[in-house]
């Protein structure tokens, strides 16, 4: 399918950091296929990788957060990106967060954050589909502040395969 491999390598999307809690244990992932997909009511589809360790922990859980990063916190998309739990990592260590009001965990110093109630789970073959509506949310996103995209972290080392 060179056709669509050719129109996705063209796709500048944002990347967001999703994180969640289970059992008294935050964990979090780097996510690119994410988006609005309802007004009313309002709603957000994120997608996480199956290999991924927050999927089986969103898979306990209720409460989903999204974080949008701003084009300068590289180093954010890394830790959440690189390292996973499943080998021993805690990302949680070096990145200041606190419990959001739904109890998923939320990143400190990001542009903006969403807390999402799981409405319905979908798989989507090598990721799941976790259909959020927004409970709360915080921050100071802006289009003059702009965001991370996937151009400025395609070269990162992934923690797993998608």
């Amino acid at each position: 399918m060179a056709s669509f491999d050719d129109f996705t390598n063209a796709l500048d999307y944002p990347m967001y950091v999703v994180t969640a809690s289970a059992d008294g244990r935050p964990s979090g992932c780097l996510v690119g296929f994410a988006s609005q997909c309802s007004i009313n009511p309002p709603r957000f589809l994120v997608w996480l990788s199956k290999e991924n360790h927050t999927t089986e922990v969103a898979a306990r859980t209720d409460v989903l957060a999204v974080h949008l990063l701003g084009p300068d916190q590289q180093g954010l998309a890394a830790l959440f990106g690189c390292l996973t739990a499943d080998q021993g990592a805690d990302k949680f260590a070096s990145a200041p967060w606190q419990p959001g009001p739904g109890g998923a965990p939320v990143l400190c110093h990001v542009t903006a954050w969403f807390e999402g109630r799981i409405e319905q789970r979908f798989d989507g073959g090598d990721h799941v589909g976790h259909l959020l509506a927004p409970l709360e949310s915080g921050g100071s996103a802006s289009p003059a502040r702009g965001q991370l995209t996937y151009s400025a972290v395609r070269n990162l080392e992934p923690g797993h395969p998608a």
